[in-house]
C-alpha cells in the first residue's frame, strides 16, 4: 500500500460528479486523476506504482467508464485513509474484477470485508454486471476470509495471483450482507 493519505485534492476537485458510498464507518468513493497522479508518484512499491499506472491509463482511455478503471479511496468517517481497491475495468461479456488492499495499522479491524461489500452493492446496482470476481495471493487467507465473507466462492481456478472467486448478484450472499451502505451520495466535486 502507498504512503499516500488520499485526502489531498478532494477538495480541489473540479469537473464531474462523483460517487461516495459510506457505511457507518467507512466511505469509498473513486479517486480523480490528481489523486492518483499523487499516488503514482509517491508510491515506493514499484509493483503498485505499475498497478496504480495502468489503472489511470485505464481511466483516460475509457473516460465514460472512469469508476470501472479507477483506484478507489476507502476512508474511516473522518477521512482518515486507510486503503483503495478497484474494479480493474468492466468489458462486454467480462465480469470485473475487483482488488484491494488496507493499509497495515488498520488490517484486522474488519475494514477490508466493508469496503468489498459497498463495492459490490455499487457494482451490482449496474443491470450489465451479473457476477464480480476476484483472485488472491494462495498465501493471504485473510484476503481470503474476506472475500468469503462477502459471499465469493473459489470457481477453481488459479489466475495470475492465486486462486480465482467469484460472487454473483444475488445468488450465493446473504441479502443482508450487502445492506451495510447507509445510501449512495451523487457529490458535486467542488464541494
Amino acid at each position: 500500500m502507498s504512503g499516500y493519505s488520499g485526502r489531498e485534492g478532494i477538495d480541489d476537485w473540479k469537473g464531474e460528479e462523483f460517487d461516495m458510498i459510506k457505511n457507518e464507518r467507512i466511505r469509498i468513493y473513486p479517486a480523480s486523476q490528481e489523486q492518483m497522479e499523487k499516488c503514482i508518484d509517491s508510491e515506493t512499491d514499484e509493483e503498485l506504482k505499475k498497478a496504480y499506472s495502468e489503472m489511470l491509463e485505464g481511466c483516460l482511455a475509457h473516460h465514460e467508464e472512469w469508476d470501472w478503471y479507477a483506484m478507489w479511496m476507502i476512508e474511516k468517517m473522518d477521512g482518515t485513509h486507510i486503503g483503495d481497491f478497484c474494479f480493474k475495468g468492466i468489458g462486454a461479456g467480462h465480469n470485473p474484477e475487483i482488488g484491494y488492499g488496507i493499509l497495515d495499522e488498520f488490517q484486522g479491524q474488519g475494514y477490508a470485508t466493508e469496503a468489498v461489500k459497498l463495492a459490490l452493492k455499487w457494482a451490482f446496482e449496474h443491470p450489465q454486471v451479473l457476477a464480480v470476481e476476484a483472485e488472491s495471493d494462495p498465501d493471504n487467507a485473510a484476503s481470503q476470509r474476506v472475500l468469503e465473507k462477502c459471499g465469493f466462492l473459489a470457481t477453481g481456478a488459479i489466475g495470475e495471483e492465486g486462486p480465482r472467486f467469484i460472487v454473483y448478484k444475488g445468488a450465493n450472499r446473504p441479502v443482508d450482507d450487502c445492506s451495510a451502505p447507509t445510501g449512495v451520495e451523487r457529490r458535486n466535486n467542488k464541494q
